[in-house]
């Protein structure tokens, strides 16, 4: 496969990608209604506020519930979500007011009590779409004000649901949930209690088109405070990175052509006399590493990962993404994880036979397990435990089965064809300088040029430049903030390479000068460094920025962040990597090595 083949490959991708996202945009819910016409309403979960991976289908609760439960068929995306739709038991007919209308007379034993209390005492609250449109809501309070012992709290269950839905002509355009705070069902005790649900509807005329009805979900992350913040972020991270960048760059220049300088110098003058710095293991640097089939496979799933991420963010910018698009994320993820296989196969067995690698199947293998193999068994025990709390999260064994037959049919396929070409690709390693026989010995090197204390210095730098952000992320993924300015995380993540980059070269040049030629695993591991930096944040936003709690909420934060981080890992390294061995390339060209 040619580079000519890579470039018609992405862009076949990116034209199927782009066919697939004005599909998902063009299929966005736009229904136009008539008087009276019945208008879906679709009971979505329910769940502790903080714990937002811990949610459980709606009618777990003993709420009035249907003899039959009617499930609206869900895409892959969303049941990777947690998503599981039902019909609501309330009828929400167009431009029907409604005032007081029961829903159910129903008589809770103990054991419902109970169950309600426990879940009015960990603040669930439930969600619902409408029209497409979501809503949420509390289902009870605790009243605990002055009350020092938690056996004295007073537990009440809301009954009366207001609706408030804004419709322009025939169409629906906004719609709120609130509840009666003075029709309450006190659920203290331990006994049984007869509720009767109710609730209301009011419809109000609005001027806002049907275009613009998703935006109020999105303004929340765009109000000027927040934007300041975010670009208060922008500017502290490139004012940082500017200034460190510059300043080593300065410096690295001007070594750089003192270097350059005095080689040419002494070549002039004395042929014979004994080298010194990074010219003197021009005959090493080239020297292949050892375990060159994970570097290659490494690089392989890096390159993916940096795929993927682009792709990612090219659709996030043309507004795929919108809010509360359900499960629009995940699907993308998928897809183009598998569809971008290929560039991991032929990426790691391209390098790999340049590295003059035998065993290229090996080397495949390895490849398609780097991070499939990890995220798997990360997967079947989070789901082992969300089977376990009877959890939304638990994918349904149809599901599990769909993933495999996409990473079957698709993903492994395209691995192996993209191996067969990077194997048949028949380039060869661009060396400036011969490798000799023998290696030159390393000389003793202080300790802070260990590889754990560069990686150390490697990845903070980068991770500065990023943290303001990832406090959004994490507050979105991990919370109830909608995060939709884009725009700015691409600049976040623009300078995150540049910085990645530019700080893994400068210290593969301190390591060259310091004579140790064994640079090829020391700059990817000091450019995915920044991910461990991201995992060690995860902790510290888990212990004093969140309220999460539970086995299930902190295992699933942990285990998939830990994924999370580990792709970071592998892009970072990769991108860590490439900027080093160009840097190489570069200045070993720029001597006269015998």
């Amino acid at each position: 496969m040619t580079g000519r083949s890579c470039r018609n490959l992405l862009f076949l991708l990116a034209v199927i990608i782009f066919s697939a996202a004005e599909e998902v945009r063009s299929d966005a819910w736009d229904h136009k209604y008539k008087v009276a016409d019945p208008v879906p309403l679709y009971a979505n979960k329910v769940g502790p506020f903080h714990n937002p991976s811990e949610t459980y289908r709606y009618f777990d609760l003993p709420f009035c519930s249907p003899d039959h439960v009617k499930e609206k068929k869900e895409a892959l995306g969303e049941v990777l979500n947690g998503d599981r739709l039902v019909v609501a038991p309330y009828k929400l007919e167009f431009l029907s007011d409604k005032d007081s209308e029961v829903v159910c007379k129903k008589k809770l034993s103990k054991e419902e009590v109970a169950e309600f209390r426990t879940a009015v005492s960990k603040d669930y609250y439930f969600q619902m779409y409408y029209d497409d449109l979501p809503l949420w809501g509390f289902l009870g309070k605790a009243e605990k004000e002055g009350k020092a012992d938690p056996s004295e709290y007073k537990y009440y269950l809301f009954k009366h649901l207001h609706f408030e839905i804004f419709y322009n002509k025939d169409r629906v355009i906004e719609i709120n949930a609130r509840t009666d705070p003075n029709a309450l069902v006190d659920i203290t005790g331990d006994k049984e209690v007869d509720v009767e649900f109710m609730y209301s509807v009011k419809w109000k005329d609005t001027t806002i088109p049907f275009e613009k009805r998703m935006e109020k979900y999105s303004q929340s992350s765009s109000l000027p405070h927040h934007l300041e913040i975010h670009w208060f972020s922008i500017i502290n991270s490139c004012v940082t990175v500017l200034l460190l960048t510059g300043f080593l760059a300065t410096i690295l220049m001007r070594v750089l052509k003192n270097d350059f300088v005095k080689y040419a110098h002494d070549e002039e003058t004395a042929d014979d006399q004994e080298e010194t710095g990074w010219k003197y293991i021009h005959g090493d640097v080239f020297r292949y590493p050892k375990h060159k089939s994970l570097l290659a496979a490494s690089l392989g799933s890096g390159s993916q990962l940096f795929t993927l991420t682009i792709f990612i963010f090219i659709l996030a910018l043309v507004g795929v993404f919108y809010p509360y698009n359900r499960g629009a994320l995940f699907t993308a993820l998928v897809v183009i994880y598998a569809l971008t296989s290929g560039i991991a196969g032929y990426t790691a067995t391209s390098f790999y036979c340049q590295l003059e690698g035998t065993n290229w199947v090996r080397n495949l293998l390895l490849t398609g397990g780097l991070f499939c193999g990890p995220l798997f068994l990360t997967f079947c025990f989070l789901n082992t435990v969300a089977i376990t709390y009877s959890a939304t999260a638990a994918l349904p064994f149809g599901t599990i089965v769909v993933i495999f037959l996409i990473w079957a049919l698709v993903t492994s396929p395209l691995l192996v064809l993209g191996g067969i070409a990077g194997k048949n690709s028949k380039a060869e390693f661009q060396a400036p300088c011969r490798t000799t026989k023998y290696p030159r010995e390393i000389p003793p090197l202080p300790w802070y040029r260990g590889t754990l204390p560069q990686m150390a210095m490697a990845g903070f730098l980068p991770f500065s430049a990023i943290y303001i952000e990832l406090y959004y992320i994490f507050a979105s993924v991990w919370g109830h903030r909608i995060y939709t300015i884009y725009s700015i995380l691409f600049i976040v993540f623009i300078i995150l390479l540049i910085v990645t980059a530019f700080i893994t070269v400068a210290l593969t040049y301190f390591q060259l000068a310091a004579e140790d030629h064994e640079w090829w695993w020391r700059s990817f591991l000091c450019g995915g460094s920044t991910g461990l930096f991201i995992y060690g944040y995860c902790l510290y936003y888990y212990n004093a920025r969140s309220d999460m709690s539970g086995f299930m909420q902190t295992s699933f934060f942990f285990g998939y962040m830990a994924c999370v981080c580990y792709a970071f890992f592998l892009m970072l390294g990769t991108v860590g990597f490439r900027a080093a061995l160009f840097f190489i390339r570069h200045i070993y060209r720029s001597i006269k090595c015998e």
